[in-house]
Order: C-alpha cells, then sequence, then structure tokens
C-alpha cells in the first residue's frame, strides 16, 4: 500500500471519527441542558424560598437563614415538621415554627422531668435549644383541623403558646401552611438538607415525614452541569490529543 493510500486511509478515520465525537458531544449537551434545566424547573415548581426573619427556630435554623420549602397538602403535614405559614392573627409575614401537635391532640407542659407531652406521651425534644420544653406550663387540646406550633428556642419564641387565649386555642388552621421547610440554601456553612425528627413516631398516627425531592433535582442539576462541561469539552481536547499524536 503506498504512503498516499495510508495518507487517505488515516485521514478518511479522522473524519469519521471526528464526526462522531461531534455527535456525541452534541448529545451530551443536549442531554445536560434538558437535565439542568429541568432540575430548576422542577425545583421552581415544588419549592419556595423564605428567609428566617427571627431567632425563634435557632439552632434548627437561624436568622437570616435562607430556607427552602416544599408545597404540600393539608395531608402531608405531621407532627414534627418545620413548616412557614401565615396567619392574620399571628401577623402579615411568613413565620417559621414546628408542629408538635395535630387536630385532636391533648398538648400538656410539662412534666416533671421537664417534657413537653402529647396524648400522656412525653416527647424528648433534642431539636429544642437549651434542652427546656417551656419555661411557661400549658395545657391545651387542640382543635380539628388545626395545628399547635412552638419555636425550637422556647425561651424566645412568640408561638401557640402565646395565642392560647384566642378562639383557636393557640393553633393555626392547617390550610394556613404555606410549606414544609426541607433544606437550608443560605449561608454557605449551613447549607443542607433539614433532617426529620423521630421525638414522636410512638405517638398514634405518628411518624416522621419523607423527604421531598430536592436531593433528586440537586442530583439533575449536578449531572446536567457535567455532561454540558465534559461534551463542550470533548472537541476541543480530541483535536490537541489528535495533534500531538
Amino acid at each position: 500500500m503506498s504512503a498516499t493510500t495510508t495518507r487517505g486511509t488515516a485521514a478518511i478515520r479522522r473524519d469519521r471519527g471526528g464526526r462522531s465525537g461531534h455527535l456525541v458531544s452534541g448529545l451530551a449537551v443536549a442531554l445536560g441542558c434538558a437535565l439542568f434545566l429541568g432540575g430548576f424547573g422542577w425545583a421552581a415548581l415544588v419549592y419556595r424560598p423564605y428567609t428566617v426573619p427571627t431567632d425563634s427556630m435557632r439552632t434548627t435554623v437561624n436568622p437570616g437563614d435562607k430556607v427552602l420549602a416544599q408545597k404540600v397538602s393539608a395531608s402531608d403535614v405531621h407532627r414534627g415538621d418545620v413548616v412557614v405559614f401565615q396567619d392574620k392573627l399571628w401577623g402579615t409575614s411568613p413565620l417559621v415554627k414546628r408542629v408538635v401537635a395535630v387536630g385532636g391532640d391533648v398538648v400538656v407542659c410539662c412534666d416533671k422531668q421537664g417534657r413537653m407531652t402529647v396524648d400522656g406521651k412525653p416527647v424528648d425534644e433534642s431539636y429544642v435549644h437549651g434542652g427546656t420544653a417551656s419555661v411557661e406550663a400549658f395545657h391545651t387540646t387542640v382543635p380539628k383541623g388545626e395545628l399547635f406550633m412552638l419555636g425550637d428556642n422556647r425561651s424566645v419564641s412568640q408561638d401557640s403558646r402565646l395565642h392560647l387565649e384566642d378562639a383557636e386555642s393557640g393553633s393555626v388552621p392547617v390550610g394556613d401552611v404555606k410549606g414544609r421547610v426541607d433544606a437550608r440554601a443560605w449561608p454557605p456553612s449551613r447549607m443542607g438538607m433539614l433532617p426529620r425528627t423521630s421525638a414522636f413516631d410512638a405517638l398514634a398516627g405518628g411518624g416522621r415525614s419523607a423527604q421531598g425531592p430536592l436531593r433528586w433535582m440537586v442530583a439533575m442539576i449536578i449531572a446536567g452541569a457535567a455532561l454540558i462541561l465534559g461534551g463542550a469539552a470533548y472537541e476541543p481536547v480530541a483535536k490537541l490529543v489528535t495533534r500531538r499524536r
């Protein structure tokens, strides 16, 4: 075989390889864009961002933290959930508190060990800042369709205890819930999923809420970004390698 024929065969192979590489690169970028934009689009439909205005939920969420709250229906709200809600009796701004009791629950504080009880069962609230369930004693039955809300920083939180004389016995209509907090999005040092508590698992109808789809959305966005960068870099890298050969 002549040198000319050999060079021609090599050129044909390079051309075919170039076309294949271009196709693979394009497909990677297209798939990456679909995943990247799909992840953000999905998140925009399911989650809303909120900024925590007060110190009432320290250290679960601190003042100034930006959180992502999943839009949920009334049936998806459980004891132990950290939720964003807005109730006219509590003011005009969205608030972040923890659901400690639901409709029909009898809430009492405190027992001899300083714990809050729900339906006669003590709740070990490891998330409470300072470890004190409440500095004020209280006793109420939550009306059907209502939620009893407390802050994790009980010494400063203005929550259902403050509204016990209201017509709703300090509770909030479940329809006032705007979302369940799934994660802290800012600052970077505190970014991450909000852990679900097992404190209420022993109660009838208890059991923690399942984590939302945020992890899948983040995985889609990261995978999409990797495919876009990898696809865009494939051809320049392949040409550089070919030249060196």
